[in-house]
C-alpha cells in the first residue's frame, strides 16, 4: 500500500511499487483525465506534474512518486475555475479528437511556469507531445495567448 498526494488529496494506492504512476492515477485513484498513449514516454498523453515538473507518468514508477505532489489535469485549475492554458485551448479551438489534450495542456502549463513568455523555439524544445490530428499551429497560437493572459 502506498500513499500518494494527487491534486492536494491523499490516495491510498494498493499496487506494486513498480506499477507505472499512470495506472495508479487512472485505475487506483480513478482520475481518468490522464491518458495512456504509447507506454514508452514518447507521445506525452500521460503528462502530469510531479513537484511542479512535467513527467510522463507511464514511465515513472509508483514508488518514485511517494512523498511528492502530483497534479493531474483534474487538479490544474483552481476550484471551480479554468486554467489560463485550458481557456486558451477553448478560445483557439485546439482540440480535435482531444485524446492528447490533457497531456499537452499539462506540458504547456509546466513550460509557462518556467518560461512565462516563450518564443517559438522555446515551445518547440519543451512541447514534444504528439498530436495525431496535427493541431500544432493552434497549439502554438494558444500557448502565446496563454502567455499573454
Amino acid at each position: 500500500m502506498a500513499s500518494l498526494t494527487i491534486n492536494g488529496r491523499t490516495y491510498e494506492i494498493d499496487a506494486e511499487p513498480d506499477t507505472p504512476l499512470l495506472w495508479a492515477i487512472r485505475e487506483n485513484a480513478g482520475l481518468t483525465g490522464t491518458k495512456y498513449g504509447c507506454g514508452v514516454a514518447q507521445c506525452g498523453a500521460c503528462t502530469v506534474h510531479v513537484d511542479g515538473q512535467q513527467v510522463r507518468s507511464c514511465s515513472m514508477a509508483l514508488s518514485e512518486a511517494i512523498g511528492k505532489q502530483i497534479t493531474t489535469i483534474e487538479g490544474l485549475a483552481s476550484e471551480g475555475g479554468v486554467h489560463k492554458v485550458q481557456q486558451a485551448w477553448i478560445d483557439h479551438d485546439v482540440p480535435q479528437c482531444g485524446y492528447c489534450q490533457s497531456g499537452m495542456i499539462m506540458a504547456v502549463a509546466a513550460l509557462l511556469e518556467t518560461v512565462p513568455q516563450p518564443t517559438d523555439e522555446d515551445i518547440d524544445l519543451a512541447i514534444t507531445n504528439i498530436c495525431r490530428c496535427g493541431t500544432f499551429q493552434q497549439v502554438r497560437e494558444a500557448i502565446h495567448a496563454a502567455a499573454s493572459a
